[in-house]
C-alpha cells in the first residue's frame, strides 16, 4: 500500500499581495505612458528640424509681453547691499540664538563669542575698505571678506590696471589676504 499525500496549495490573497499587484500594474502603466509620450516628443522635433531656417530672418519680436528691463548698476549695488545686510543679520541673530541658550559649555561660549568678535571686525572692515575705495575716485562698490578671500565689486565704465592694483593696496591696507585670493569685479 502506497499512500499519498495531498499536496494543497496555499493561494491566500493578502493585502501585501494585493498592493504589490497594484503597483506592478502601476509601474507599467507608467512605462507605456513616459514611452508614448516620450516618441510625440520626438516627432516634433522632427518637425521643428524641418523648419526652413533661411525664412528666419534673426529678428525678435514680442508677442503679447512687454519688453525685459536691464538692471543697472545702481540696482546691482542695492541689491547687493540689501542680500549682504540679510545675511548679517541672519548670522547675528543665529549668535545671538546660540549666546543666549543656557545649555553651551564655557568652551563653547568662548567659540562663538570669537565668531562674532570676527563677525563684527570683518563688517568693520569691509565698510572701511568700501569708504576708502569711494574716496578713490570710484562711484560705488561693495567688498566681500570671507576667511581666506576678498571680492570686490566696483562701479567703473573701464578698470586700468593702476586702478586694480590701487584697489588691491586700499584691501591690504586693512586685511591680509593672499594675492590669489583677492577677485575685483567691474560693473558698467
Amino acid at each position: 500500500m502506497t499512500t499519498h499525500k495531498k499536496v494543497k496549495l496555499n493561494l491566500k490573497l493578502t493585502k501585501k499581495h494585493i498592493i504589490l499587484a497594484c503597483l506592478t500594474l502601476l509601474l507599467g502603466i507608467a512605462v507605456y505612458a513616459n514611452y508614448s509620450l516620450s516618441k510625440s516628443q520626438l516627432d516634433t522635433t522632427d518637425i521643428i528640424d524641418s523648419i526652413d531656417m533661411s525664412e528666419m530672418y534673426g529678428g525678435i519680436q514680442y508677442v503679447n509681453g512687454t519688453e525685459l528691463s536691464i538692471p543697472t548698476a545702481d540696482d546691482y549695488f542695492t541689491q547687493a547691499r540689501l542680500n549682504k545686510l540679510t545675511s548679517r543679520d541672519e548670522a547675528v541673530e543665529t549668535l545671538k540664538t546660540v549666546l543666549g541658550g543656557k545649555d553651551i559649555t564655557s568652551e563653547e561660549m568662548a567659540v562663538y563669542t570669537e565668531d562674532a568678535m570676527a563677525l563684527s571686525s570683518r563688517i568693520e572692515s569691509e565698510s572701511k575698505i568700501e569708504d576708502m575705495i569711494k574716496a578713490t575716485g570710484f562711484e560705488d562698490c561693495v567688498v566681500y571678506l570671507d576667511d581666506d578671500n576678498a571680492s570686490i565689486v566696483v562701479k567703473s565704465s573701464g578698470l586700468t590696471p593702476a586702478q586694480a592694483a590701487q584697489i588691491k593696496d586700499i584691501l591690504l591696507s586693512e586685511v591680509e589676504v593672499l594675492n590669489e585670493n583677492i577677485r575685483i569685479f567691474e560693473v558698467k
